[in-house]
Order: C-alpha cells, then sequence, then structure tokens
C-alpha cells in the first residue's frame, strides 16, 4: 500500500504543484492519476521512487516512509515506464529487459527465463525479437519492451507515466488492451498517469482526479461515472461520455449482435473483438475515417457495426429493449 500524507510540494519559483495531498493507492491494483496539464499528476507519481521530494508531509510504502529508504534499493524495486520509452538503442531488446535482474544479482539462467516469460506474455515472440535492437521495432514494439523492462526485476510497484500517449490510435488500444490483460495475471500495484479520460475509464481499477495540486474525487470508475463529486469532476470526465457509461456500462459488443449490419464497398474497415466494452466501439467509431467495424469472436468473423446499428442500440436501451435485458 502506498500512501500520502498531508504532501505539499512548492518548487524554488514558489510554484505549488501539490497542496495537502491525502490519499492511498490500493495494493494490487492499476490506479490511474488523471487531470487537466500542470495539476501534479506526474509530480504526485514522481514521489513514490523519490525522483520529487516532498516540501511538506510524507510518503509511505507498507506503512515506511521513502525518507527511510536507501534511493537507490528504493528505485531497483520499483518499475518505471515512460512516454519516450527510454531503451538503450546500443543493446538488445534481451539486454534492455535484463538490466535490473543484472543489477540486482540474478543468476544468468533465472533472468533469461524471466524476458523470455514477459516478451511472451506481451506478444513478443523471444526467439524472434531478443537478438534485435530498439530501432528495428515499431513504435508500439518498443513500447511493449519498455512495460516487460519494468517488470523484469519483479517489483511490487509499477509506474507509468503516459507510456502510450505517443502511439498512433490503434496501437493505443491494443497496448492499453495488452495492459488490461497482463494485469489480470500480475496484479501489480501499478500507477498509471494520463490525460485521456477515455484510456482511464478502460484500464484503471481505482483512479484519482487531480485539479490544481488537490485532489478532487478518487474511487472506482464506476463511482466517478454514476456519482461524479462535483461540477468539475462531472465536466472533466464529459457528460456524453457519463451518459455512454450509463447507458451500455460494462456491455460487450458481442451484445449488440442483432443491430450488425451489411458492409458498403469502399467503407474503412476496423478490426475489433467482440469481447471488447461497447464504450470501445464508440471510441474506434469516433476516429477519422472510420465508418465500421469488423467484429471478431476470437479469430471468426462475426459482423459489421457502424455508428447507425450503435444509435438504435442506444435507443434500444432506453426504450428496455436491448439484447440480453
Amino acid at each position: 500500500m502506498i500512501r500520502f500524507e498531508n504532501v505539499t510540494k512548492r518548487f524554488a519559483d514558489g510554484t505549488e504543484a501539490l497542496k495537502d495531498v491525502s490519499i492511498t493507492i490500493p495494493t494490487g491494483k492499476l490506479t490511474v492519476i488523471i487531470g487537466p496539464s500542470g495539476c501534479g499528476k506526474t509530480t504526485l507519481m514522481k514521489m513514490i521512487n523519490h525522483l520529487e521530494e516532498p516540501t511538506s508531509g510524507d510518503v509511505l510504502i507498507d506503512e515506511k516512509s521513502i525518507k527511510d529508504r536507501d534511493v537507490v534499493e528504493l528505485r531497483r524495486s520499483i518499475g518505471y515506464v515512460i512516454q519516450r520509452i527510454g531503451l538503450f538503442p546500443h543493446m538488445t531488446i534481451g539486454k534492455n529487459v535484463a538490466l535490473v535482474p543484472a543489477l540486482k544479482g540474478w543468476p544468468l539462467e533465472k533472468t533469461q527465463n524471466r524476458v523470455r516469460e514477459l516478451m511472451n506474455m506481451v506478444g513478443l515472440e523471444p526467439d524472434t525479437y531478443i537478438s534485435r535492437y530498439p530501432l528495428e521495432l515499431s513504435g508500439g514494439q518498443q513500447q511493449r519492451v519498455g512495460v516487460v523492462r519494468a517488470l523484469a526485476g519483479d517489483p511490487k510497484i509499477v509506474l507509468m507515466d503516459e507510456p502510450f500517449s505517443a502511439l498512433d490510435p490503434i496501437s493505443r488500444e491494443q497496448l492499453q488492451d495488452e495492459l488490461r490483460n497482463l494485469q489480470q495475471q500480475i496484479q501489480k500495484t501499478i500507477v498509471f498517469v494520463t490525460h485521456d479520460m477515455d484510456e482511464a475509464l478502460k484500464i484503471a481499477d481505482h483512479m484519482i482526479v487531480l485539479r490544481a495540486g488537490r485532489v478532487e474525487q478518487t474511487g472506482t470508475p464506476k463511482e466517478l461515472i454514476h456519482e461524479p463529486a462535483n461540477e468539475f469532476v462531472r465536466q472533466f470526465i464529459g457528460q456524453e461520455r457519463i451518459n455512454r457509461q450509463r447507458s451500455f456500462g460494462e456491455r460487450k459488443i458481442i451484445e449488440l449482435l442483432p443491430y450488425f449490419i451489411q458492409t458498403k464497398r469502399g467503407e474503412q474497415v476496423l478490426s475489433v473483438s467482440a469481447s471488447e466494452n461497447v464504450e470501445t466501439a464508440i471510441i474506434f467509431l469516433e476516429q477519422p475515417n472510420t465508418d465500421v467495424l469488423a467484429i471478431y469472436k476470437e479469430d471468426e468473423f462475426v459482423g459489421y457495426l457502424d455508428q447507425s446499428s450503435l444509435l438504435k442500440a442506444v435507443l434500444a436501451k432506453e426504450e428496455g429493449a436491448f439484447a440480453h435485458d
């Protein structure tokens, strides 16, 4: 468990990035810190691994102040993924991932097994990628390596600072899905900073909403959607997004089967899993040049979905006629 006690951060120019923040980040959950630019979210996260130090107050991990921890030991015990990825270009993927285990003095066989295990978990076949160099990989593949490297030393805590924001929309969606699935397997305490509300609602177990260095609300995505603490939280989430989430909740795309359509030639088609939430389909269809989604259940084609068919589903839901109700 990570706990902030009355934490204030004041920089040399007098700027208060955080103002008397007291929050608890739950163990084994993916906590998203979100808020407008300059609200203090990255500063808050960096205090966990002592990259920033409180002006006043304290940060505790498992009830022990980080002030009483050796900084090098603390940072080696915490995984860290950043937007710029930060892979060493002169080192192979295998050596990049093995860096922290090597610093911890792990036996070679244990390190090699760990590297291969994690690469498989994020869909990077070790025999294909382990000897390649970062510049030989796409941006999405490099970011997968960044996630793997953060996990390689088996840390209890992983910090992720807007790790997917520089990727194209499709790669970003794929990595969000992979992170969500990975977290179900590894159950780490992940602290994830983002400015993207759709991303936050999709991946978070727990959310912290900041504004101007103060905490406006904490809770699950469902709690924020159904019980926004104030008008700022309501506006920051967005009324349209709230309405969507309240309409569809955790419903899956496959439940829209009665509203699937025949596609027309020339339309831009994107493939999406039938197990995704309906909200994901809506977000995809809002992307430029995406007219229709091709829905697959595992590897089997199910049908097509467009904005018009989604609208029909919304109207049917409001009338109580939604499939599987």
